[in-house]
């Protein structure tokens, strides 16, 4: 009989596991917009070109990101609100890339303390005004891969940069994509407001803040300047990937569910799998045969981001994958690499995604405090005291409310 229970046990563990496999690989079909990606792939070819012209490659990430971001931070709708949403986002990024490359090779105390501002600002914007979060977890995600790159091109003695010009790639790219849905409407007409960013629950207006939410946005941003410190610090060898796995690996709000952070951590994980794979090619090759490896790598990265704003309503973690990839690519290829930087890249990504765990069950802990939790250990999405009883997502006037991501 005790043989007979055990086994009679194993296919609710099976499904339990099934279960929360399927929602950490959750795909909402309805979220693909390929053409979008498609855009976004023929848009970047533009200052990949440029950079390429005029040889000075080290620029090419901070473009890159400046026009993936406004891909994925776009609205949609009214060109006015769209572009005017678009213009602040890229104001403040290219505050957050003069800081990042103004300090990235400073000491490792104020670099520590400026990624904890940012974070926090990050956090709080989460709190105050869910809609302004979108653009500030997206941003404080570029401050700290920003840091990353400007600390591996001062350690390198083949390129160097200048943080007027990194501020003006990061401008450019923004603005590129800015003109491109210009011409967009001008070409095909008004068009309906695209759906809400995925990483936002339902509710866009602006809020109180509760006790909870604030101390969850200190402890985030405690642990990424805790992560700034124990890389740059210790000045470990490609212990940039730390900062930049944690961040990504780490869900921006406590509103959101545990799920949600599940899926940010895997696909934070598979993404620095694939950049360490694609990153050990370079140190088998000299000469002209590098030189077309790492083209070959910068277009392979700018492909990965193409498909991260394609997907980026379809699958959380395939598109944190995809974006993660492309980021840490660019992040570590003007820096030297070896046979030993493999090692080292597998060391501090499973650091990383660690930290990132440890603060997955800190706000979990924080959510159990605020709500208690369900039977199956999962919890909820905290909601705002003054939201109303219903726990389906309000709709946004204007908003496409439709697709299994919609938070």
């Amino acid at each position: 009989m005790a043989g007979g229970s055990s086994r009679a046990a194993e296919p609710v563990h099976t499904g339990k596991a099934g279960d929360w496999l399927s929602k950490v690989f959750e795909r909402n079909p309805a979220g693909l917009d390929w053409p979008r990606g498609v855009l976004f792939l023929d848009v970047a070819l533009v200052p990949l070109f440029v950079f390429w012209a005029i040889g000075y490659e080290q620029y090419l990430l901070s473009a890159l990101v400046g026009l993936l971001f406004a891909a994925l931070a776009d609205p949609g709708g009214d060109h006015r609100h769209r572009a005017f949403d678009l213009a602040v986002l890229a104001l403040f990024g290219a505050g957050v890339t003069a800081s990042a490359f103004g300090i990235g090779a400073d000491a490792w105390v104020p670099l520590a303390l400026a990624s904890f501002v940012v974070m926090l600002a990050s956090g709080l914007a989460a709190v105050f005004w869910a809609r302004g979060f979108a653009d500030a977890a997206l941003l404080d995600t570029w401050f700290v891969v920003a840091i990353a790159l400007e600390s591996g091109l001062s350690d390198s003695d083949r390129v160097s940069s200048q943080t007027w010009a990194q501020v003006l790639a990061w401008t450019a790219g923004a603005a590129l994509w800015i003109l491109v849905t210009f011409l967009r409407r001008l070409v095909h007409g008004r068009t309906g407001r695209s759906q809400p960013f995925q990483e936002l629950h339902g509710n866009t207006r602006r809020r109180k803040p509760a006790p909870p939410l604030i101390r969850f946005a200190v402890i985030r941003a405690l642990v990424v300047a805790g992560t700034v410190a124990l890389a740059y610090g210790l000045d470990l060898p490609h212990g940039s990937w730390i900062p930049v796995v944690a961040v990504i690996a780490m869900k921006p709000s406590l509103e959101q569910a545990t799920v949600v952070g599940a899926q940010r951590l895997t696909g934070a994980l598979i993404g620095a799998a694939v950049a360490t794979l694609l990153l050990s090619v370079p140190p088998g090759e000299h000469g002209i045969r590098l030189f077309a490896v790492e083209r070959g790598l910068e277009v392979v990265a700018l492909v990965l981001f193409a498909h991260g704003a394609g997907i980026r309503f379809w699958s959380r973690t395939y598109r944190t994958a995809a974006i993660a990839a492309g980021a840490l690519v660019l992040v570590d290829l003007p820096g030297p690499s070896d046979q030993a930087a493999e090692g080292y890249r597998v060391l501090w990504t499973l650091c990383g995604v660690g930290i990132g765990l440890l603060a997955l069950l800190l706000a979990d802990t924080h959510q159990a405090r605020l709500q208690g939790t369900t039977a199956t250990g999962l919890t909820p999405a905290a909601r705002h005291p003054d939201d109303d009883e219903d726990p389906r997502p309000e709709p946004v006037e204007g908003l496409r409310t439709g697709g299994a991501n919609r938070i």
